[in-house]
């Protein structure tokens, strides 16, 4: 026998008993894989605005039915914690509203880092989820946590990498406009709809939100949201086109304005602007927080100069027209060709295109299943927390 056939022979006895072996350590690391897979998830939810609340409600809701532990915090401003007491929603209240000055801005948010910083490294989430939260970004970079910034708005500024962050986005929104942002094209995921769509199919109105307000059945309602005149995206043009819906409404016999202000100061200075309207009660601001689809679903009409309240409406099918002057996002673009929004761009258009007429309503709602939004964002988080189990598994002959 040559040496060269016994050393092949012996290297095949070899194999075979190293065969069973590595079997066995396929079998482990499999079974181990499907239990980090399978164990329920620590997912930490940040809410910085006041939109956020009804949109993560189903989420959370949803997460939680599949064994997931949510935790949360929120930011106290623009009735974030007033919102999510509203919703029965559980959370650590951390950090505030700093003003619109950059400094100011950029001061509170490294105070909310390190506010949030401790109390996030002793819960140890598997996952962290925001709608854009910076704050949760810079502390989830900082502690090395896989993170999900979902977006609907592509002109946010972001600062820091983006290259190891997952991205969701509305379908609506070119995927080369997130790869210009500095997100990985490997890191992109879509929803189909628009966020909207994740809550408001669910919405059943409540009877009574015109009774607590002070307002009849005949009244003509036009619910308006301000300009973020705090944000760093403000258009002073917008300013000029709110001071023109209030003239032409106040013209308006019938119609009752109900002002959904973004701060208290914001408020107060519009009752100083218009003093008549807050005197004879044709204009009012809610005195408590109130449920936002509950007020569009009562209006005639709705002018905002944000995107939120804007989509919402569009969403339910009531007119609404945005004085909002920044740069247009796509989801917006994309309503306003459906002919659900209106994009107001000068005193002449507030004066022309706005209709001031009773609309149809009606208090039921048809309740229809788990929105494709809401299911393809879960399904999302629920592939990332699995592709991050897959990292940490221990390898074959480990």
């Amino acid at each position: 026998m040559s040496i060269s056939t016994k050393h092949n022979r012996e290297l095949s006895v070899m194999a075979s008993q190293a065969e069973p072996a590595l079997a066995n350590a396929r079998v482990k690391t499999t079974h181990a894989l499907e239990q980090i897979e399978s164990r329920p998830k620590k997912i930490w939810i940040d809410l910085e605005n006041s939109p956020h609340v009804p949109f993560f409600k189903p989420i959370i809701d949803e997460l939680e039915s599949r064994g997931h532990q949510v935790v949360l915090t929120a930011r106290d401003c623009f009735q974030v914690c007033e919102l999510a007491d509203l919703f029965h929603l559980q959370y650590r209240c951390m950090g505030h509203h700093y003003g619109k000055r950059t400094l100011a801005k950029l001061a509170g948010l490294g105070i909310r880092v390190f506010q949030l910083a401790p109390y996030v490294l002793r819960e140890k989430p598997d996952l962290a989820v925001s709608h854009g939260s910076r704050s949760l970004f810079l502390v989830s970079s900082l502690l090395k946590i896989p993170t999900v910034t979902i977006l609907d708005y592509e002109h946010a500024r972001w600062w820091g990498s983006l290259q190891h962050v997952w991205a969701m986005a509305p379908e609506v929104v070119p995927p080369e406009v997130m790869l210009e942002m500095g997100y990985h094209k490997d890191h992109i995921l879509r929803y189909p709809g628009i966020k909207e769509d994740v809550y408001v199919p669910a919405f059943r109105p409540h009877p009574s939100t015109l009774q607590q307000l002070g307002l009849g059945e005949h009244d003509l309602v036009v619910t308006i949201r301000p300009p973020a005149t705090e944000a760093h995206y403000h258009n002073p043009e917008s300013d000029r086109l709110l001071d023109a819906a209030f003239e032409m409404i106040a013209q308006n016999p019938n119609a009752k304005i109900i002002l959904l202000p973004r701060t208290p100061h914001q408020g107060e200075q519009l009752r100083q602007q218009w003093p008549e309207l807050f005197r004879t009660r044709k204009a009012l601001i809610p005195e408590h927080v109130v449920d936002g689809l509950d007020l569009i679903w009562c209006s005639d009409l709705v002018i905002s100069g944000g995107g939120t309240m804007n989509r919402e409406a569009a969403s339910m099918g009531v007119p609404v027209y945005s004085i909002f002057r920044g740069k247009i996002g796509a989801v917006d673009r994309y309503l306003a060709e459906q002919g659900r929004l209106v994009l107001l761009t000068t005193i002449e258009e507030v004066r022309t295109k706005i209709k001031l007429v009773r609309r149809g309503k009606s208090e039921q709602r048809v309740v229809s299943e788990k929105s494709p939004s809401l299911k393809a964002i879960v399904h999302n988080i629920d592939s990332i927390l699995c592709a991050s189990s897959r990292v940490l598994a221990p390898q074959p002959g480990a």
